[in-house]
């Protein structure tokens, strides 16, 4: 009887000290976003916050590999990949980030606060289109899902990752015709798919205006 009871503590224990929900498991359970892959014919994913090839040098995402949005947004972008197709059937989207929970938000914002970098980092206090699910970054790529050249890396911080500022980089020979080709072709399938871009960065498209998404959507933690 006593090793009964010695068992049944010890399992009781064991249940109260599991270890918490990992963030894909988190992200699959929450009804309010989609896995943009199931929609999106052909989509591409490759986060960048699961590897430690981004500007924080870290895994942020552990075994996150798939890329969730709220279903609006999803739906949009199944319509650019279909625009993709028509266009380039040789081409294909190449996801980098969809969803940001808010707690990966903040450790971005320690790590940029005060550096050159901050600029391209929302403050967690007022959250990013990435929180609410409802923005998207990715490039082009080929059939063999190499990535297109863009003239920068992504999450490149500096001008040269700025769309407002390509006609006179390609004027002083600092981007390449084929680049801006290439980011105006993700543009195109993306603005006429019913994204907003953002002119600091070429990757980055939201899926509604801050104003709506913000009037509509919750922050996800």
């Amino acid at each position: 009887m006593r090793a009964v009871v010695a068992a049944a503590a010890l399992l009781a224990g064991g249940a109260a000290t599991a270890a918490p929900p990992s963030l894909a498991a988190r992200l699959a359970a929450d009804k309010r976003l989609v896995d943009a892959a199931t929609v999106a014919r052909g989509l591409l994913v490759e986060l960048r916050y699961s590897r430690a090839d981004n500007f924080l040098k870290k895994d942020v995402y552990g075994d996150l590999e798939r890329c969730y949005l709220v279903r609006p947004a999803a739906l949009k972008l199944a319509r650019a990949a279909e625009l993709l197709a028509r266009l380039r059937p040789d081409l294909r989207l190449l996801v980098y980030d969809c969803v940001r929970p808010l707690a990966v938000q903040r450790a971005m914002w320690r790590q940029v606060k005060g550096t050159p970098e901050q600029p391209y980092v929302a403050d967690p206090a007022r959250g990013s289109m990435h929180n609410l699910g409802c923005a998207v970054d990715l490039t082009l790529a080929d059939a063999k899902g190499k990535p297109l050249p863009m003239g920068t890396a992504f999450d490149h911080a500096g001008p040269l990752a700025q769309p407002r500022l390509e006609r006179r980089f390609l004027l002083e020979g600092k981007l390449k015709p084929a680049h801006l080709a290439h980011r105006l072709l993700l543009r195109q399938v993306m603005v006429e798919a019913g994204f907003v871009p953002l002119d600091i960065e070429w990757w980055h498209f939201d899926g509604m205006s801050p104003k709506e998404a913000r009037r509509s959507l919750r922050i996800v933690r």
